[in-house]
């Protein structure tokens, strides 16, 4: 019989991050589907609160590797502790948040017991007894179905395909798991973190809505000129009073390189499409934006889609959006952050 592990890092407050509890959630409804005992692997600075907010998940034990060596991103105490863990509960499928720590360490750790991993699961399921994980792959225009008898198998899932657990805290006895750390394991150390504040940030996957800009903002309006600044105003506007996240066309961000008067607080980052990313949000709102085949696959897992643009035959009436406003967006947004306040 198969043993899911579920693996964690906590944050710097010593909890859980919305990711992990969502890996969580796959991991339990994986366990209740093989009818497998459910193991919980954390590691960090301290791990008490995050055991009791997972205390009610049913997991059989819960193991922790902990000091303050393992409350940094760092590949060397990362893999050895996630090694140690798996190794304690006797895992034979491991399942992890689909983070920067997770996607850089665990391919390793699974390299050092032998197993195999697959990274960016949308979802699982169990089928003649077996699990089976999907993911997708060309910017997910295909879809995988991957089952695998090498043990440990390894999974890491993509934050926003399952709901986080949310069950009721309690007491969990924490089995210790002892990792030395060498000074060469400790060599590297993160000086600062320079981040910027919730109000700077434009990319947040947790948001409700997106807000997708495209050329259109940079191009001479009714007067003949162009209003960069006004666009900018409007859109930062915007993102600051509902807390959106922010993307963006191909053709907007490739115009910096151009040399053309662009937003300056976009970056490729924001590009959203089939060479870009593919956020996970209940709602888009898409403006002066044509609504191009090679953009739209980039909407593929948002929810509700609506698009501004003076075009009523663009791409986004063609059947790619619920509901296109043919008007200008300018007009529109100004209106919109009116009525924000």
């Amino acid at each position: 019989m198969d043993t899911i592990v579920f693996l964690a890092h906590t944050e710097s407050d010593g909890s859980l991050a919305k990711a992990s509890l969502e890996a969580l959630t796959a991991a339990k409804s994986l366990a209740e589907g093989l009818g497998a005992p459910l193991a919980v692997g954390l590691f960090g600075a301290d791990v008490a609160a995050a055991a009791s907010a997972v205390a009610g998940c049913g997991a059989t034990a819960v193991y922790g590797v902990v000091g303050g060596a393992f409350d940094v991103p760092r590949y060397a105490t990362d893999a050895a502790a996630m090694t140690a863990l798996c190794q304690a509960a006797s895992a034979s499928i491991v399942i992890a948040a689909d983070d920067s720590r997770f996607s850089r360490a665990l391919p390793g750790a699974a390299a050092r017991l032998g197993g195999r991993i697959d990274a960016h699961v949308a979802a699982l399921e169990v089928r003649d007894g077996k699990p089976v994980a999907t993911r997708g792959f060309y910017r997910q225009r295909m879809a995988a179905e991957i089952s695998r008898s090498a043990r440990p198998w390894c999974l890491t899932v993509s934050s926003g395909c399952f709901a986080a657990y949310a069950g009721a805290p309690g007491q969990a006895a924490v089995t210790a798991v002892d990792v030395p750390v060498s000074e060469a394991m400790a060599r590297t150390a993160p000086k600062a973190v320079i981040a910027p504040s919730a109000d700077e940030q434009t990319i947040r996957p947790d948001a409700k809505v997106l807000f997708v800009a495209g050329a259109g903002w940079t191009k001479k309006q009714a007067d003949g000129a162009p209003h960069t600044a006004e666009a900018g105003e409007l859109i930062l506007g915007f993102l600051g009073a509902c807390k959106a996240s922010l993307g963006s066309s191909k053709s907007l961000v490739d115009m910096g390189g151009a040399g053309e008067s662009v937003l300056p607080f976009l970056t490729h980052l924001h590009q959203v499409g089939q060479t870009g990313a593919t956020p996970r949000h209940a709602k888009g709102l898409a403006t002066c934006c044509h609504g191009e085949e090679p953009h739209v696959v980039g909407w593929r897992f948002i929810g509700e889609r609506r698009a501004v643009n003076l075009d009523p035959a663009c791409g986004w009436a063609q059947g790619k959006a619920d509901v296109l406003y043919v008007a200008d967006a300018f007009a529109v947004m100004r209106k919109v952050n009116e009525l924000l306040g």
